[in-house]
């Protein structure tokens, strides 16, 4: 009994480890992907995207492949300057397999609190940024006025999609 005891509470140390240690692997991931954008660092960037990613910002016309997003960024980098996130909570989990996470992440930024979101694939033991998704966060108490001032702007949109 001692002995079946001991096995089960090693595997489900083994398994709290693995968890652990593939979390740290993914928050490294998103923390190098960030830095690189800090330092300019154009090349860093991209090779942390996989080739088929998607990046959303935070603008309604914002939806780039990766060439796109490439050519969107990179005259801010060439200019020694990209965007400086800094995570300040960030949530992962893992599909059953492990070869895919997801997360959500609340960011400092220029543009104040924003939250990322992002799936990952893990490829010849290294994750790659699939999906990132960049939304700016609106307190409730001004939720109202946002709107007020971003209405005229995002109805053309809205028409522009429609139609």
């Amino acid at each position: 009994m001692k002995k079946i005891l001991l096995t089960m509470v090693l595997a489900f140390a083994t398994m709290l480890l693995f968890a652990q240690s593939k979390k740290g692997e993914v928050a490294r991931t998103m923390d190098l992907w960030h830095q690189a954008a800090a330092k300019a660092d154009f090349k860093a960037y991209f090779d942390l995207m996989d080739e088929e990613s998607i990046f959303i910002g935070t603008d309604a016309t914002e939806r780039w492949d990766k060439p796109a997003f490439m050519a969107y960024a990179k005259p801010h980098f060439d200019k020694g300057r990209a965007w400086n996130f800094t995570s300040l909570e960030r949530h992962i989990n893992f599909s059953k397999n492990g070869k895919t996470a997801w997360l959500d992440e609340l960011l400092d930024t220029q543009m104040k609190i924003c939250r990322g979101s992002a799936v990952l694939e893990l490829k010849n033991g290294k994750w790659f940024i699939k999906h990132y998704v960049l939304s700016m966060t609106v307190p409730n108490d001004v939720s109202g006025e946002v709107i007020k001032t971003k209405a005229a702007i995002e109805d053309k949109v809205i028409q522009s999609i429609k139609h």
